[in-house]
């Protein structure tokens, strides 16, 4: 286990993205999650895309709390993928970490990545997840990492969650795929390892996933189509994409041995 002992002041500025749309029920229990890091040198970027709720009523009262989270509004509706490369285009730090706004992370998530990117030198890390129910409540599986992914081990399995994500801003503005017919940050993170880039987990629940019927993971026909769209968007010809595509189903068969 990464232990956190100091703030590491000298690693500068976060830059957390979050995209929101009708998430008034959970996006204050996500925003929370991110003010009470142990590490505090980040800005929370919190992209509306048109919402029709109370989701901006609820921002705008916690940023007049807090000056370290910023509200950013979409013109149109734009979905996710477009959403977050708003929040891109405004970020200030020189690391970027992603935090969907019904997901939540543990209080030491960024320092104890940090720590571990000190220690290794990784331009992309990401950590275990915990998991809870639609309605907040925690559910008992916890889901292991390993502690380093390669560019090919990474195509087998995309193990890398999305909220758990602390990537060089450089390397995310480079590889970004913008697409809602497939998994576009499986997409962002091939490219950056392809590229030869390091990759590390911290191997600990630090984000608390959501389960929910409308989750994208949550219809397994549609994430396998989609996952089959990445693998043909990031350039592998039909005959590496259905090999790397029986490897995504047998892994996806086999992902629960490593919930416990």
């Amino acid at each position: 286990m990464i232990k956190v002992t100091v703030e590491h002041q000298s690693f500068g500025l976060i830059s957390i993205i979050m995209a929101a749309y009708n998430a008034e029920k959970t996006i204050v229990h996500a925003i929370e999650s991110v003010l009470n890091q142990t590490y505090p040198h980040f800005e929370l970027l919190v992209v509306n895309d048109c919402s029709t709720d109370r989701t901006v009523e609820l921002v705008k009262e916690i940023a007049t709390q807090d000056k370290r989270v910023r509200l950013i509004s979409n013109q149109k509706n734009s979905g996710v993928s477009y959403t977050r490369k708003h929040g891109l285009d405004e970020a200030r730090g020189s690391w970027i970490a992603i935090l969907d706004s019904d997901d939540a992370w543990a209080p030491e998530k960024l320092e104890k990545q940090i720590a571990l990117q000190e220690k290794t030198n990784a331009d992309l890390l990401f950590t275990g997840s915990a998991f809870m129910d639609a309605s907040g409540q925690p559910i008992d599986w916890y889901l292991h990492v390993p502690s380093e992914v390669t560019y090919h081990q990474l195509l087998k399995q995309n193990i890398l969650s999305n909220s758990s994500a602390l990537v060089r801003k450089e390397l995310y503005a480079k590889y970004y795929a913008v697409g809602d017919r497939m998994h576009e940050d499986f997409a962002t993170w091939l490219g950056i390892l392809k590229e030869g880039k390091k990759a590390y987990g911290v191997d600990e629940p630090l984000i608390i996933y959501r389960i929910t019927k409308s989750s994208k993971s949550g219809n397994k026909i549609k994430a396998a189509k989609m996952n089959w769209n990445t693998y043909r968007y990031i350039g592998l010809s039909p005959l590496s994409a259905l090999y790397y595509e029986c490897w995504y189903v047998v892994k996806g068969l086999l992902k629960y041995k490593n919930l416990k």
